[in-house]
């Protein structure tokens, strides 16, 4: 049987499309690690440790800093084309500096909601140039959470099961989209796995609740689902 020979035409795409694929990849494992600092500063403002804050701040700026260096004016090939590229760059520097003269302060409620802002930023980039990362899919979950965790608990009635299981049907397809597409550095990690059981579980309490009308297991429901999430975030999301 004869060998299938590429034609030049084909070569050449194969070709270029390894040489681009070297500096995406490239730039996306150094963007996590980065983001990985930033994780991490985010949860300890949250959770008022100011030496924490400050050490995990500094380690964000310091790899931000290396990784606008190399490429403040020669983005990776996914965001070429992008003319918010440069804005994008400064408005993160703007925020670094104000979430540290926050810490610096002691103002560490005010840090995190800074440090808030970053994640909107890079959720903004990815969005613009049609890319949908890990992160974004923690993000998206994050942001439907906060809003049902904004419902006071103690003023659920009957009325509200219905919206309350269609709020948990939102949620626990969002996890779903979570644990579908996990970072390359979780496949196959045993840790991994554990968090993403311990987040998905706290999900379906909530749904089980909700469609159960059980309206006190409801309430317990609620005030578990930010711990995995949290624990789930700080380590790979």
């Amino acid at each position: 049987m004869r060998k299938p020979v590429l034609g030049a035409t084909a070569l050449a795409i194969w070709a270029a499309g390894l040489a681009i694929a070297g500096p995406v990849t490239e730039f996306e494992t150094e963007f996590r690690a980065v983001y990985a600092d930033y994780r991490k500063a985010l949860f300890m403002t949250n959770s008022g440790n100011r030496d924490g804050s400050a050490a995990s701040l500094g380690a964000f700026g310091t790899g931000w800093a290396a990784l606008t260096a190399d490429h403040a004016t020669n983005p990776p090939p996914q965001y070429a084309d992008d003319p918010q590229w440069a804005d994008m760059l400064r408005q993160v520097d703007a925020l670094l500096a104000s979430a540290g003269s926050q810490v610096a302060e002691g103002d560490l409620a005010e840090a995190h909601e800074t440090l808030e802002g970053v994640r909107e930023v890079f959720s903004r980039l990815h969005l613009r140039n049609g890319i949908q990362t890990f992160s974004d899919r923690m993000n998206a979950y994050h942001a439907r959470m906060e809003h049902v965790l904004a419902i006071d608990p103690d003023s659920l009635t009957e009325a509200d099961l219905p919206r309350m299981a269609g709020e948990a049907a939102v949620l626990s397809y969002l996890a779903g989209e979570v644990a579908g597409h996990p970072p390359a550095e979780a496949v196959e990690n045993e840790e991994f796995s554990k968090l993403v059981s311990g987040y998905r579980a706290s999900v379906q309490t909530l749904e089980d609740a909700a469609q159960a009308g059980d309206l006190e297991a409801l309430r317990k429901a609620l005030t578990g689902l930010k711990k995995p999430y949290s624990m789930l975030f700080l380590k790979f999301g």
